[in-house]
């Protein structure tokens, strides 16, 4: 299966041979049918708000980019399933290189091996062709929050360039309303998205206005992002909120945090 997976035949150029048509179908950039599991980041925002409940520290892996990394990406599922110590992990997005629902597909099928719950945020890779319509019946909205004990996570819909800004992205709305909800259900924040501010795939025409923004909520902590494939931590604004970007899985690496009452630690984990 790995090397199936790994080598990702897409039989585009022998489509037309009538025996090969089915392929074709099957891998069509449009294809939209989907088979398995869907709506996987609510089933997994209610096991990790569940299992953190009232808890005063918690841990989780930050990762992304895994987009066509399959066995990378099974090495880190059995790297964190050997683990006791970790909550949930967030995946930065890049699910799928070139939005194929099988690259879905396959991607979601490895991460929920995991025995721990996990969240997917939608990658600039992941909205190509209509992948971000598959993202979307697959793992849910493209924003969404959820609560860990004391924190509420803000995972946003950060690539821009990729809805030619047919729509807000990001969402400032959203944003707006998750600030003036719920927030005695928690005392700090973590926002986390795929393309961090200054990247070419954010809307720079308003960094500064987004960072404002996102400083309302109650106590942010810090910023998580990919897309970059390396690890980075940078205060883009000069305002002491550090965006911390993982590593591509291919380079073997997650980031590891643990949220503590004072504050939080982070290590860079090898696998």
């Amino acid at each position: 299966m790995k090397t199936i997976r790994g080598k990702l035949l897409i039989t585009l150029c022998i489509a037309f041979q009538s025996c090969e048509m089915l392929d074709f179908v099957e891998y069509h950039p449009y294809d939209g049918h989907i088979s398995g599991a869907t709506g996987v980041n609510a089933a997994n925002i209610a096991r990790i708000e569940k299992s953190c409940r009232g808890k005063t520290v918690v841990r989780f892996a930050f990762m992304g980019d895994t987009q066509r990394h399959y066995d990378e990406t099974e090495d880190f599922v059995n790297a964190v399933n050997a683990r006791n110590d970790i909550d949930f992990v967030i995946h930065g997005g890049d699910i799928a290189d070139f939005g194929l629902t099988r690259e879905f597909e396959w991607m979601r099928d490895i991460m929920n091996e995991l025995t721990v719950p996990y969240v997917v945020i939608i990658g600039n890779h992941d909205c190509l062709a209509n992948g971000s319509e598959v993202f979307c019946k697959i793992f849910g909205d493209e924003n969404f929050t959820f609560t860990a004990g004391a924190t509420k996570f803000v995972c946003l819909n950060t690539n821009a360039i990729e809805y030619n800004y047919s729509h807000p992205v990001p969402d400032f709305s959203f944003i707006e309303n998750q600030i003036d909800t719920n927030s005695s259900e928690y005392s700090k924040t973590v926002v986390a998205m795929h393309a961090p501010p200054f990247c070419e795939q954010f809307n720079n025409n308003i960094a500064k206005e987004f960072q404002n923004l996102i400083r309302n909520f109650p106590s942010l902590q810090f910023c998580l992002n990919a897309h970059e494939h390396n690890l980075t931590t940078k205060d883009h604004f000069d305002d002491g909120i550090i965006y911390y970007g993982t590593p591509s899985i291919d380079k073997r690496q997650y980031i590891l945090f643990t949220l503590t009452p004072n504050g939080y630690d982070y290590e860079i984990t090898e696998f």
